[in-house]
């Protein structure tokens, strides 16, 4: 990939309006979109992501959308290597790729050069530490975390078992804190940072109402498809806001609404989860908020940035 070529990145919290904002952009800029989404790679995973539909997706090209199916791993390091070789693809197309998503690893990964940990495993210890939370509960294996790792357990939900399991095996693996592990390479590009924002309330508002829509569409009877095609509930890609809930109501372990109030509420956490990846204070940010008429404001800054690149 040719050093200093420019990336443009959409960033923001889940249902502050993405999808639809980085579609007018990449068409105004001749762009390509590449989902920095760790859910929309599922196939069958539609509805309860709010992937882009079928017409969306044709009238821009999309990038890392349904490329692999729920009972495969995908990986922070198969994404990055995904990624960059998109946008490169991009970029030789002489076409302004917008990164676009809210999983913030997979965001720093690529604009910031995150170098994913070890791919190695220690089976031995994953069972013993899966043995230990649900023996003790995962606030404890979270604390076991937190103890030689302070700023990955900021990073790590401890209701996310798994990753808490992956943080620990790494330290295991090579006696660092995992967030040390990470480390940064130099980035083949230049990028712009934009943040979209919405005060909490209002953000809370949209993101009941597009859960009212995803059971409209169909969310109970996705979950119940992916079910019978033989997928466990328990595979990580199955551990989705929105799909551990559904499984549970139709597992008969608790009623629908249970299951919808228990999505709002895990929705409301991601939200306070993703604030912190993508700080508004940052300087690096551009911040807007998602308003009618934003789309004037952030072309004008895209349209000066490229200008600059050009010149110098």
């Amino acid at each position: 990939m040719t050093a200093g070529k420019p990336l443009a990145a959409i960033l923001g919290s889940t249902a502050v309006g993405k999808t639809e904002l980085s579609i007018r952009l990449a068409s105004h800029f001749d762009g390509e979109i590449v989902s920095a989404d760790s859910r929309l790679v599922y196939r069958g995973l539609d509805v309860g992501t709010a992937k882009p539909t079928a017409e969306q997706q044709a009238a821009i090209p999309h990038h890392l959308i349904d490329v692999t199916d729920p009972d495969r791993l995908w990986s922070l390091a198969t994404f990055r290597s995904a990624a960059l070789e998109a946008i490169q693809a991009i970029q030789v197309r002489h076409r302004l790729p917008f990164l676009v998503g809210g999983t913030g690893q997979y965001v720093r990964a690529i604009l910031e050069g995150w170098s994913p940990p070890p791919g190695a495993k220690d089976e031995g210890l994953r069972r013993e530490l899966e043995r230990f939370s649900a023996t003790h509960g995962h606030e404890a294996l979270h604390a076991r975390l937190a103890e030689i790792d302070p700023v990955s357990a900021a990073r790590i939900d401890s209701r996310n078992v798994r990753r808490v399991v992956r943080a620990l095996e790494i330290h295991r693996l090579t006696n660092q804190p995992p967030s040390r592990v990470r480390q940064r390479t130099e980035t083949p590009f230049r990028s712009l940072k934009i943040v979209l924002s919405l005060p909490r309330g209002e953000l809370y508002a949209r993101i009941d109402n597009r859960l009212e829509k995803m059971v409209e569409q169909g969310l109970v009877d996705e979950v119940r498809g992916l079910l019978a095609r033989g997928f466990s509930p328990d595979l990580p890609a199955m551990s989705a806001i929105g799909y551990r809930q559904i499984v549970a109501h139709l597992q008969g372990k608790m009623t629908l609404e249970e299951a919808l109030a228990q999505i709002r509420r895990a929705s409301r956490r991601l939200v306070r989860h993703q604030a912190n990846w993508f700080k508004e204070d940052d300087p690096e940010n551009h911040v807007f908020e998602a308003r009618p008429g934003v789309e004037e404001g952030i072309v004008e800054l895209i349209r000066r940035w490229l200008e600059s690149k050009i010149m110098e």
